[in-house]
């Protein structure tokens, strides 16, 4: 089995400091921009755009539009008028800030070996900087970003890493890998237990082997501790359940990001073409996830919200890609009315109470059910086609 190794990077491949880190940043970028807008307002401008990021859960936008849809209105200054500007501090200035950081000596070798032994390895940062920012920081780490698999950055990533969706986006992205998968980083808040709550494995990075964070922090230790783990520890061991309640809204929430961020960067002909003669284009996948939302997931979560035993019923829709000609339609498009059929679906599971999510019913084709499992079917169903979109993309077999 090959395993999916996310790392996090500040404070677990990085020295960052984050107490002189921080405001060191925020007095470079203040300085650069001092002449068209006041260091209070920009600080300001600045604090309300990543309070934004942390707090969204919209699929339908990515972080730096959350970002920048607060940041530049709040200065009062067009994007354009300061991108420039902007541009010129994280080419030229921000790279300076280095001397605030320095590399875990441990990295260097855990990374490569992890390379030899054929990992998928991904750095799992908090998508809160800008693709050359972090970018930068992944070279202060001492490593070259384009070797890893995925860097999440504000450009191409719907959520924070206190969301269990940002695990769930980063594995679509992935094209949801079967195998095992492992998070490790430092942080509780943000590295450990929303990973935890999609129902990931994780490894806790602390200050000192002996040291534990309690029950919830799972297995950790120091950095150099993780190899040894790693390989006296089972690779099936570390393969995901995505059965609670948590990981199935993590998934349902993530997966029309995960879609959005795999054919962001798509040539229009892609978007057609046809692995095999017997396989769905791209667009014919997800004109399926937005047909399937619409007509059949909507239909089942009415049922059992309404019906006490309700029985779900589960049409044939694998006929739909010819019947409808979806292949002559336009993907990006369908991919919007996915995501909006899907914030839809989100809205009517919200709040829903631990009895509602056990109330019983009759699949179909599973039998007897409850509310959950029908869900974690639906959640089963998007990772399936995402698998199948990616494989597409990325013209495997």
């Amino acid at each position: 089995m090959t395993l999916t190794l996310l790392l996090d990077l500040d404070d677990t491949l990085l020295n960052t400091n984050i107490s002189e880190f921080i405001p060191a940043y925020f007095q470079a970028l203040a300085k650069q921009l001092s002449l068209k807008v006041s260091p209070e307002k920009m600080l300001s401008a600045l604090m309300a755009g990543t309070r934004l990021m942390t707090e969204s859960d919209d699929p339908s936008r990515t972080l730096q539009e959350v970002f920048e849809g607060a940041f530049y209105p709040k200065l009062g200054i067009s994007k354009e008028e300061l991108n420039g500007d902007i541009e010129y501090f994280y080419d030229e200035i921000f790279p300076t800030l280095s001397s605030v950081t320095s590399p875990v000596s441990e990295s260097k070798p855990l990374i490569e070996w992890a390379f030899s032994q054929g990992y998928r390895v991904v750095i799992a940062t908090d998508p809160l900087f800008p693709r050359k920012a972090t970018h930068h920081r992944v070279c202060w780490a001492g490593f070259d970003p384009e070797r890893f698999e995925l860097v999440s950055t504000f450009e191409n990533f719907h959520f924070t890493k206190t969301h269990p969706a940002y695990y769930a986006e980063v594995l679509g992205r992935l094209g949801w890998p079967d195998g095992p998968v492992l998070m490790v980083g430092n942080d509780m808040e943000r590295d450990i237990l929303p990973a935890q709550m999609l129902g990931l494995r994780t490894y806790h990075i602390e200050a000192e082997s002996a040291s534990r964070s309690g029950p919830e922090a799972g297995a950790g230790g120091k950095l150099a501790d993780l190899r040894p783990w790693l390989e006296s520890t089972g690779l099936s061991a570390l393969v995901p359940s995505f059965r609670s309640v948590e990981s199935v809204m993590g998934i349902l929430s993530a997966s029309p990001a995960s879609l959005a961020g795999l054919c962001s960067d798509l040539e229009s002909s892609a978007w057609s073409r046809e692995p095999a003669p017997d396989d769905w284009a791209l667009t014919e996948v997800i004109c399926h996830l937005r047909d399937t939302e619409r007509e059949i997931h909507h239909m089942q979560i009415k049922l059992l919200k309404e019906q006490a035993e309700s029985f779900i019923p589960r049409p044939d829709t694998s006929v739909w890609a010819s019947q409808r000609n979806y292949l002559n339609e336009n993907g990006a498009s369908a991919l919007k009315e996915f995501t909006s059929a899907r914030m839809e679906t989100i809205a009517m599971l919200k709040d829903m109470s631990a009895e509602d999510w056990s109330r019983k019913a009759r699949h179909a084709i599973f039998g007897p059910t409850d509310f959950l499992e029908v869900a974690s079917f639906m959640a089963d169903h998007d990772r399936m086609h995402i698998q199948q979109a990616w494989k597409v993309i990325n013209h495997r077999n």
